[in-house]
């Protein structure tokens, strides 16, 4: 059996969050905490099929809870995940069902295959969710075409975790792990780390693991000195 932390009950997961960590974390819609800055992305998936264009556009950055919305779309409609490469068959696909590409604007596209894809949801009345970490008006498209085609898209921006909703973050982290964190030490945390939902996972798995190595209880002097392993200058005072 763990060793637990004080249990502080001042935070409570009222706003829920999308987390596809280890330990147990829940990743289905059911567990999906939401809070303001991922309202819409959430309404827009639930609202599938009824969406206002058969194409839509998360964008966000990296941690920022779109791939894991993704994710949900692809269980709820069925989706296929497709990479548009020159004879890859991708255009097919999307013309059985609806299909999901993760990543546009970093793993690459055949243009002539995408603007096929696009025509073929928009043709057959299927649906393609696209994710990026940028707007699709900075991707480097020279297919007039295509370029038309993802400006029809419906876009939707996912901002950076803000420190409320990285509090929160961090305390189901921990829970995952079976360990109630106070809210000093919580506060200590999310003041001296990256905003990011990826780095409150890094710096909790390093805390657990050197907590767990020392075998001692996870204090703002342990917490501390992870941070400062991370960040630079040091993560103390």
């Amino acid at each position: 059996m763990r060793d637990t932390m004080k249990a502080v009950p001042r935070r409570r997961a009222a706003e829920q969050l999308p987390l596809a960590f280890g330990h147990g974390s829940a990743s289905g819609r059911d567990d999906l905490l939401v809070s303001d800055r991922l309202a819409t992305a959430v309404a827009l998936i639930d609202s599938w099929p009824h969406w206002p264009s058969p194409v839509v556009i998360l964008a966000g950055p990296p941690g920022s809870g779109k791939s894991h919305l993704a994710e949900i779309w692809r269980e709820q409609a069925e989706a296929t995940a497709i990479n548009p490469v020159a004879g890859g068959g991708a255009a097919e696909v999307a013309a059985r069902g609806p299909v999901l590409l993760e990543d546009a604007d970093r793993i690459g596209f055949d243009e002539v295959e995408l603007f096929h894809v696009i025509n073929s949801v928009r043709e057959h009345g299927t649906s393609l969710l696209m994710t990026s970490r940028t707007w699709p008006l900075s991707w480097p498209v020279a297919l007039p075409d295509l370029r038309s085609r993802l400006k029809a898209a419906t876009m939707v921006e996912i901002g950076s975790p803000d420190e409320a909703l990285l509090s929160q973050v961090i305390v189901k982290l921990f829970a995952d792990r079976q360990l109630n964190i106070d809210d000093k030490i919580v506060d200590y945390i999310v003041k001296r780390m990256e905003r990011s939902c990826a780095a409150a996972q890094e710096v909790v798995d390093r805390i657990d693991r050197l907590a767990l190595s020392r075998r001692t209880k996870i204090t703002r002097a342990l917490a501390a000195e992870v941070l400062g392993e991370l960040y630079e200058p040091d993560g103390t005072e």
